[in-house]
């Protein structure tokens, strides 16, 4: 069966293991998912899954969704994304919380939160100026961003100040620690990108 999910961020909490040891958890609200497209080897050059989240009202989606997910007698679902994989799947299959199992390693992917703009050092870590020796406002300032006449410019992709956050985030190999099918929920050891409600993607670890 396919391993991947669909799902919200809910929170983090904290669990006791028989030890009395706390462990932070992340609570996924993952599923129901399912499968709306298979794409094949033979019709699509690669093998991969397209599932469904989130049903919405019919008015929120395009013509071409809907109608992508009419044809098979699907709901409306907001989001749609692909995991590639070899597994065999059928149009309609419903996925659950299930399909993981404590003591699994998933990896779980969302957008990390937004910080607008932002200074070097916030965004870089830069050090920063002295705070002494006459330097009254150099504490939070880059500093020099190369050399004058060679090669007088600023190469590309320097660290600076700039947008900071709201990019796509993966954490890898992250430990299944609770699995509750009858409310979707899913729990994870550890912090998964993103604030309380964002989207994320859960699928199998690629890295043990």
């Amino acid at each position: 069966m396919l391993k991947g999910l669909i799902g919200k961020k809910i929170g983090m909490t904290q669990i006791f293991d028989e030890k009395g040891v706390a462990y932070p958890v992340t609570i996924i609200e993952a599923g129901p998912c399912y499968v709306t497209q298979v794409r094949s080897q033979e019709g699509d050059g690669y093998m991969a899954v397209q599932v469904g989240y989130g049903e919405v009202h019919p008015k929120k989606l395009a013509s071409g969704e809907l109608g992508h997910l009419k044809a098979n007698d699907l709901p409306p679902m907001r989001f749609l994304r692909e995991f590639r994989s070899k597994e065999e799947a059928n149009v309609g299959d419903k996925l659950t919380v299930d399909v993981f199992a404590i003591g699994e390693h998933v990896d779980v992917v969302g957008t990390s939160k937004g910080k607008g703009f932002a200074g070097s050092v916030k965004r870089h870590h830069f050090k920063g100026g002295k705070k002494t020796h006459g330097q009254s406002d150099r504490h939070r300032a880059p500093g020099s961003r190369g050399a004058g006449t060679t090669p007088g410019r600023v190469y590309k992709n320097a660290r600076g100040a700039g947008h900071m956050g709201n990019e796509r985030v993966t954490v890898q190999a992250l430990k299944v620690v609770l699995v509750d099918p009858e409310r979707n929920l899913l729990g994870v050891h550890g912090a998964v990108p993103g604030g309380k409600g964002g989207l994320v993607v859960i699928k199998e670890a690629r890295k043990q």
